[in-house]
């Protein structure tokens, strides 16, 4: 079983992907593979809906890390987002970046789990968070939990090592994610079938 990891924030080695190596370091003791994606700092693409990914399975912009992030999303058993916190949201190229993702792999994504992790200094946290997993629910994913919202806090890498609480609930959702795989890998062994979707009916919102 592996998990992607994606950073959007744009410092790699910051205070979100501190976040997700606590993570990492219990899916590795639970025999659980994992990888963290950073979509890097340069200038990002935003979503234009011009259609081309419903055609073709790839986004229209190719100069960044957009597809490379769909092909191995589509291969893991589970993600998990990461983000900072800039003015009570996700950072802009992350928004920019996971908006073109998932609506190249969106409905491929049916019933593999999903968690959000956000990294902030002070505020902002709960609303960050909440647009993350919006990309999951949108997409049929199960939302993998904690004991307490995913977040940790500080404004360094130094400060999110004292925050032993977020780090704590780290750590307890690479455990809850590691079981969930753990249990759907036991079910899909039993002959449980997974459900399928209906996708008949698609009505904009008209008089």
């Amino acid at each position: 079983m592996h998990v992607l990891m994606i950073n959007t924030s744009p410092h790699q080695k910051g205070c979100t992907n501190r976040a997700l190596e606590e993570i990492a370091s219990v899916l590795q003791k639970k025999g659980v593979s994992s990888e963290i994606l950073w979509i890097g700092k340069e200038s990002l693409h935003g979503c234009i809906d011009c259609g081309y990914c419903f055609k073709h399975g790839v986004c229209v912009f190719n100069d960044d890390t957009v597809n490379e992030a769909g092909q191995k999303a589509l291969a893991c058993d589970a993600l998990i987002l990461g983000a900072p916190v800039h003015y009570a949201s996700i950072a802009g190229a992350g928004s920019a970046f996971l908006d073109r993702l998932f609506r190249v792999v969106s409905k491929r994504m049916y019933l593999k789990p999903g968690a959000s992790v956000v990294s902030c200094r002070r505020g902002g946290a709960s609303a960050s968070f909440d647009q993350l997993n919006k990309y999951f629910t949108i997409s049929g994913m199960p939302v993998v939990s904690s004991t307490y919202w995913d977040s940790v806090h500080g404004n360094s890498v130094e400060e999110v090592e004292q925050d032993l609480e977020g780090l704590q609930v780290m750590r307890n959702l690479g455990s809850n994610l590691a079981w969930l795989l753990a249990s759907i890998e036991a079910g899909r062994q039993a002959g449980v079938v997974a459900p399928e979707a209906e996708r008949q009916f698609v009505t904009n919102y008209i008089r």
